[in-house]
């Protein structure tokens, strides 16, 4: 092969790679703070060890307070889960309506906490934060990247529990390949996709 032809196979091998999307690396994001507390319109389940006939769902009211069978109003916002399991162990006993039950309480959807998104995203805004969420489940209940998204380069923003602001772009195509592990997400990630550059 003569050297025009080298020149000509180099610049044909380069446009085709300018289309592809960015294969980005994780920039190390720290991992999920995983300590979360109830807020308003936060749903969790109680369960009680052989009172089956009591409600299994709640939500947390505006006031932070839930309504709770023969006990009655309780103060949940501001309280982590096993907090709150606790609490409620400790109000059947006080009144003496169980002698020393097994409380069991379940967060099914932190409405108080959540994910959002902005950039090349079918639609932006936010969706409620639940246990659990990855960075593919979370895209797929937002309904999905926009045209011409580039999926290669997805931005997650997290602030830890210091108050910084740590950031780190992922190819959600690895990802949904299989490629590459999915992430995990922390409530309050902003997530933040841009358009592909060609």
């Amino acid at each position: 092969m003569n050297r025009a032809a080298v020149t000509v196979a180099l610049v044909a091998a380069l446009s085709v790679g300018a289309c592809k999307p960015k294969r980005v690396r994780s920039a190390g994001l720290p991992p999920p703070d995983n300590t979360l507390t109830l807020g308003p319109g936060d749903k969790f389940e109680m369960s009680v060890f052989g009172e089956e006939k009591l409600p299994k769902e709640y939500i947390v009211a505006g006031d932070g307070t839930v309504q709770i069978p023969w006990i009655g109003k309780v103060e949940a916002a501001g309280l982590e889960p096993l907090v709150l399991q606790q609490k409620l162990h400790d109000l059947f006993v006080a009144r003496e309506i169980l002698k020393d039950p097994l409380v069991t309480v379940t967060v099914k959807e932190f409405n108080s906490k959540r994910i959002t998104f902005s950039g090349a995203f079918s639609k932006a805004g936010e969706i409620p934060f639940t246990p659990g969420l990855t960075l593919l489940r979370a895209v797929s209940a937002i309904g999905g990247f926009a045209a011409g998204a580039d999926r290669g380069a997805v931005l997650i923003i997290r602030t830890t529990a210091r108050g910084e602001r740590r950031r780190a772009a992922f190819n959600y195509e690895d990802i949904a390949e299989g490629r590459a592990a999915d992430v995990p997400l922390q409530a309050g990630d902003n997530i933040y996709a841009n358009e592909r550059a060609f």
